[in-house]
């Protein structure tokens, strides 16, 4: 089992940044990579941004693309998400998943943290 704690979250106004962070513990060895994941009420969850343990490998969903960096701190079993200019869309509850897949489709993560909000305000 692999058991993922997110913080990071909280309320900024437009224009703003969060970084978020992703601790993972247990047997994070049978997992590849760490997506971020949102939903906001009434929407799907949906891709964020993926990096694998090793930081080699990196996507974004594009709507993120030149704002938010996502990296992975092997040692501390740790991936943060640097979200600058935040905007009131971006406004959501965000979660970290793992699992062997470094892709971008929410069924493929079998772990799962509990999540944590984000409020953009304009």
């Amino acid at each position: 089992q692999v058991q993922l704690v997110e913080s990071g979250g909280g309320l900024v106004q437009a224009g703003g940044s969060l970084k978020l962070s992703c601790a993972a513990s247990g047997r994070t060895s049978s997992t590849n990579a760490v997506g971020w994941f949102r939903q906001a009420p009434g929407k799907e969850r949906e891709f964020v941004a993926v990096v694998s343990w090793s930081g080699v490998y990196a996507d974004y969903a594009d709507s993120v693309k030149g704002r938010f960096t996502i990296s992975a701190d092997n040692a501390k079993n740790t991936v943060y998400l640097q979200m600058n200019s935040l905007k009131p869309e971006d406004t959501a509850a965000y979660y970290c998943a793992a699992d062997l897949t470094c892709g971008p489709v929410v069924n493929e993560y079998g772990y799962w943290g509990q999540g944590t909000q984000v409020t953009v305000s304009s």
